[in-house]
């Protein structure tokens, strides 16, 4: 049965366990699907062969350039190998070969956005625009790039003829341009009525920023730091905290971070961490929710409207896991995890004293917004990280890595949510 093949190979891949060879042979069952190519292409970069995986997602795409998933594997696996002058060109080709299909250039010109390269985001939507007219992607696009480059001029222009465009991209997009101009209350306006919309957890890390701009009380009301933002220890011992990191060390095969991730100086695992197989995987993780339940348990009573403090406090599900591996001069730059209700990070290993550099090198930061915002707005706090320590705090929370000096930085990530989230 090619389903039950599909299966197998995918648990065995979520499980950390090789299964190239099983997607295989269900790609051979089910040559049609593309999540199988997908994944049996995630699996062969896993397991060693990512110039396999090159290829395989490549010979795909020559004959069905409309596949947006695999435009999006094969840029990401070139991305992280280092390869940043062609780590789009599939998109390219497939837009030579279909100038037609909106969604392609639109999917081209995102991934470009997202390196921020503004003037080949421009190109993208200059030739996108001969083929197709001005559409709302593209103007929506326009206004994205203006906006995060700082093009007020241009800017200014584009939001009026960009009213009647909604979306949360383009939404987020007006408050990140409001907020950078310091224009706090018109942020506050969008973006407050967005909170109460399934899409909320977008929005409250900038309700945030505008009522501390404004020096609103609801800021201490939402971010509460001294009292959500919470170190705990966690009960392995130093031979397992070493063990585990030997486990992660093995797993950061990739030479850059994603393109869309927080990470700089360092990389970032794929999958979750904490469904893999070791032993030493399922200790930590035995334990991380332990430390969770306790910080849980702990909140104040429920307070309806809260991000936090307003959703059902039940079964915790992890909704990611991963682990960042920073090296000299490496950091997280400010961001927030929409999808998680709690967000966490613990230290594995550490640089030694010599190495981190004077204090807060190496912390986690709580509350600063990110630097391209240019609000002024300092950290809530710090928390200092130690081997066996988890930070605990809400996804909402805006957080990022001070910089250190020299050494190694490893940490297991993981965001939380409740069946009521």
């Amino acid at each position: 049965e090619p389903g039950l093949v599909f299966g197998q190979a995918q648990t065995r891949y979520e499980l950390g366990h090789p299964a190239a060879g099983l997607f295989a042979a269900a790609q051979q069952a089910m040559p049609s699907n593309p999540e199988v190519l997908r994944n049996r292409a995630a699996a062969m970069a896993s397991e060693g062969d990512p110039d396999g995986a090159e290829a395989l997602f490549d010979a795909v795409l020559a004959q069905q350039p409309g596949w947006l998933d695999g435009h999006k594997g094969l840029s990401t696996l070139r991305w992280t190998r280092g390869d940043k002058m062609h780590f789009a060109a599939s998109y390219a080709r497939a837009c030579a070969a279909e100038p037609g299909n909106a969604q392609l250039w639109l999917a081209w010109f995102s991934t470009v956005a997202q390196t921020r390269d503004w003037a080949a985001s421009r190109d993208i939507l200059d030739r996108a625009e001969r083929h197709l007219g001005e559409t709302a992607g593209i103007l929506a696009g326009r206004l994205f790039v203006a906006a995060e480059s700082g093009d007020v001029a241009s800017a200014e222009a584009l939001f009026p003829r960009a009213a009647h465009i909604e979306g949360d991209v383009t939404n987020l997009c007006r408050i990140r341009y409001l907020v950078r101009q310091g224009r706090a209350r018109e942020a506050e306006t969008i973006a407050l009525p967005l909170t109460a919309k399934p899409s909320a957890p977008l929005f409250w890390p900038y309700l945030s920023i505008a009522w501390r701009m404004m020096g609103d009380a609801r800021a201490e009301w939402l971010d509460r730091p001294e009292q959500f933002i919470q170190p705990r220890e966690v009960d392995l011992t130093a031979g397992e905290l070493g063990e585990l990191a030997a486990v992660l060390r093995d797993l950061h095969v990739a030479q850059e971070p994603y393109v869309e991730q927080s990470v700089r100086g360092g990389t970032q695992t794929d999958r979750s961490v904490l469904l893999r197989h070791e032993p030493i995987l399922q200790r930590a993780k035995a334990q991380l929710l332990d430390a969770i339940r306790g910080y849980v348990a702990d909140l104040p009573a429920v307070e309806e409207g809260h991000p936090l403090l307003g959703v059902p406090r039940g079964h915790l599900l992890i909704e990611g896991s991963w682990s960042v591996r920073l090296l000299q001069q490496g950091y997280n730059v400010p961001h927030t995890h929409p999808k998680g209700w709690l967000s966490t990070a613990f230290y594995i290993s550490l640089p030694g004293a010599g190495q981190m550099g004077a204090a807060p090198a190496g912390h986690i930061a709580f509350g600063t917004p990110p630097v391209e915002l240019e609000t002024g707005l300092e950290a809530y706090r710090h928390i200092e990280p130690q081997p066996g320590r988890i930070a605990i705090f809400p996804s909402t929370m805006w957080h990022g890595t001070v910089p250190f000096n020299d050494g190694e930085r490893l940490v297991i990530a993981l965001d939380i949510r409740t069946p009521g989230y």
